[in-house]
């Protein structure tokens, strides 16, 4: 009788060096949050360029984890959100869906690293997908947020209030990602 025995893979888990690397992310989200432009009802900020900085420089699972701890921190009170807020209505408040749609980047890119490779043309493609992903996301939650409340909101015009006049700036703020993360990891061992 032959039987094939199937074995899963153990969960790997997290070396000290990625905790390190995945604490010290998730403080780097939350200080490029605080950096904050008001314009109109969502702030320009740089919190996309630290979640690409994360992907990039410590991959899909750990920056996962980075983004994940980010957002426990702010719904637990410490104010790393956008103009220092903090608290779960920050979260399920109509530009909360945005914050969580970091998620969606970050699941992205690790799932199509695994499935693709790592190749620089793979990692951007998998940034802009997450990005657009983070996009549709936010944009469908600010859009309920704000007709729950009984006001009026179409999704062309929540992404011409969210969405449009953020995207040239995101746009530079993953290649400046890109550009800065390349050279960190040519000089380190991450």
């Amino acid at each position: 009788m032959n039987s094939t025995v199937s074995v899963k893979e153990p969960h790997r888990p997290f070396t000290t060096k990625e905790l390190v690397l995945t604490a010290m992310f998730t403080a780097l989200i939350a200080v490029c949050s605080i950096i904050s432009i008001p314009i109109g009802e969502i702030s320009f900020t740089l919190q996309t360029f630290a979640v690409f900085c994360a992907l990039n420089v410590i991959g899909g699972r750990n920056g996962l984890f980075s983004v994940l701890v980010y957002i426990l921190l702010g719904c637990i009170g410490l104010p790393v959100f956008s103009k220092m807020q903090s608290g779960a209505g920050v979260i399920t408040g109509p530009t909360g869906g945005y914050i969580l749609g970091f998620v969606l980047m970050a699941l992205v890119y690790w799932g199509g690293t695994k499935l693709f490779g790592k190749s620089l043309p793979v990692r951007v493609s998998l940034m802009v997908i997450g990005l657009i992903l983070c996009y549709t996301f936010g944009t469908i939650w600010f859009v309920f947020g704000y007709t729950k409340s009984g006001s009026d909101m179409t999704f062309i015009h929540a992404m011409e209030l969210c969405v449009l006049p953020y995207i040239l700036g995101d746009v530079v703020k993953l290649i400046l990602a890109l550009v800065i993360t390349e050279r960190i990891k040519k000089h380190t061992d991450i």
